[in-house]
């Protein structure tokens, strides 16, 4: 097997090796779980940057495995793929750290690491898939993995949430797979393909193909949190931090917005999508679902629920970005995959530093603990000001982008519904920070930790620091050569070729 067929396989087993070892290790192997863990991570980011670095040399990296008659599981590095592995295994690491920190001393650790190792291994194959059946495959098995993380501490609770997770994916994933059937009986085919490959099916079909659109999109609507398919969400969030984080910045709701890109790029081409007349209501729906988050944001006491409709809200920019069918939209939409990635996993990696250090969960027991937890709040204050769209942040190109591209589709309503999200954003940001930053202190905090002096445990406090940089450079950086914003332009421009 040559190099560029082992290189897919290699970035998918270096966490399903470490994953399937910490499952059979004694709770008490801490360093050698903690290692396995690191390990793993460090290993997949050097190798999927490798695979990067040979992209950019014109080399080509495809796996392939006879699955059944006619199909096969494939894995096949693109410019797209690519976009969401690096996110996925870049904020991996800072996860896999946070996680280690986050539960000490607390049981059931090598059962929490093996799920969290197969869930990133679920996300690489998701990223990777070079087809809607290999897609399909790992996005039931990121489902079935993310379960144990959900109900992970085992209260009544937990287990409510798991039950409610389990109806709403598992369902999701029934339509997806009815979807995906019945896509192969009409074409023979399930391969993805830049400009999709639907596009040249006879035209009798086309009502069919309307309806198994609806079901791709409800399907993976799901875990993009759609409205109506977002209610599993906010009761997820019971879940430990370093798994809230999981569940909105890397894999679950990720997979859902990433999978309806590729559905519009590579199995319909988003040209015979908008010619079918599809892209305008998805657009639509997405701008509700904008709306609708930010606005039950604004009532949520819990800071973890708040931040969880504001994900609602924030997944919707990346599917209204692609459904305007432009490629100034679709641009602003593929940035924002990454920088609400970035943003939103320092927000929850900040709320559970409140949450363990402070016993802190909501937002009126806030009152100055920036004065008590300045790094920590400083980093949740890049946050929120990425999230409302403050220059020079990263939250900033995303919008502008879609603002522009609205303005070249002639959307104009697209503005107003950026322009109110924003001032949502912001309705539901600032009073935090004003209690954070301006408020007095209470005489005793809730739990605190004995830190002596020490803000929190530095495991805790170095991943939203090394995320809330990011945040900064990529609004920076954010028009540099081979910078993002070029990336995704050419992964736009390339799904928009005739």
């Amino acid at each position: 097997m040559s190099w560029s067929q082992s290189l897919p396989l290699l970035i998918l087993g270096s966490s399903l090796l470490p994953g399937l070892i910490i499952f059979l290790l004694p709770e008490e192997r801490v360093i050698t779980r903690t290692t396995l863990n690191l390990a793993g991570a460090v290993v997949k980011i050097v190798l999927v940057l490798a695979m990067l670095a040979g992209m950019l040399r014109g080399e080509h990296y495809q796996a392939q495995l006879p699955l059944i008659a006619g199909l096969d599981l494939m894995l096949r590095a693109t410019p797209l793929s690519m976009l969401f592995l690096l996110l996925s295994a870049l904020l991996w690491l800072v996860t896999t750290v946070y996680a280690v920190g986050y539960l000490e001393n607390s049981p059931n650790r090598s059962r929490f690491f093996g799920f969290f190792s197969l869930c990133v291994t679920a996300t690489v194959g998701v990223a990777l898939a070079g087809n809607l059946l290999t897609f399909l495959l790992f996005y039931e098995l990121l489902t079935l993995c993310t379960y144990p993380l959900i109900v992970h501490r085992g209260t009544e609770v937990a287990r409510r949430a798991g039950r409610n997770y389990l109806a709403y994916t598992v369902g999701g994933g029934a339509l997806l797979l009815l979807a995906t059937v019945w896509l192969f009986t009409l074409t023979g085919s399930l391969d993805f393909r830049e400009g999709g490959f639907l596009a040249e099916v006879d035209a009798s079909l086309h009502p069919q193909l309307i309806l198994v659109f609806g079901l791709l999109i409800a399907g993976l609507g799901v875990k993009a949190a759609l409205i109506p398919l977002h209610g599993w969400l906010p009761q997820a969030m019971v879940a430990p931090a370093p798994v809230s984080a999981l569940l909105h910045a890397v894999a679950v709701v990720k997979a859902g917005a990433f999978g309806i890109i590729r559905v519009i790029f590579d199995v319909y081409g988003i040209n015979f999508a908008a010619s079918l007349g599809l892209m305008l209501p998805l657009a639509a729906l997405a701008a509700i679902t904008i709306v609708y988050g930010s606005v039950r944001a604004l009532f949520q006491q819990e800071l973890k629920r708040r931040l969880a409709f504001s994900t609602v809200s924030q997944i919707a920019y990346i599917i209204l970005g692609v459904a305007l069918a432009g490629p100034i939209a679709a641009t602003g939409g593929l940035v924002h995959l990454v920088h609400q990635g970035v943003q939103k996993i320092t927000l929850f990696l900040c709320a559970g530093n409140l949450a363990e250090t402070l016993g802190i969960h909501h937002i009126e027991e806030m009152d100055g603990v920036g004065q008590r937890m300045p790094w920590t709040m400083a980093s949740f204050t890049l946050g929120a000001f990425g999230m409302i769209g403050a220059p020079p942040l990263a939250g900033f190109f995303s919008k502008w982008y879609l603002g522009l591209g609205a303005l070249e589709m002639n959307q104009g309503w697209v503005i107003l519904i950026l322009s109110g999200s924003s001032a949502l954003n912001a309705a539901y940001f600032l009073p935090i920070l004003h209690r954070a930053w301006f408020r007095a202190p209470p005489a005793n905090w809730p739990a605190e930790r004995n830190l002596g002096q020490q803000e929190t445990a530095w495991a805790l406090l170095l991943p939203p620091l090394a995320t809330a940089v990011m945040i900064v450079m990529l609004g920076v950086l954010a028009s540099a050569p081979f910078g993002l914003v070029e990336w995704a332009g050419i992964i736009a421009d390339r799904g928009f070729a005739p």
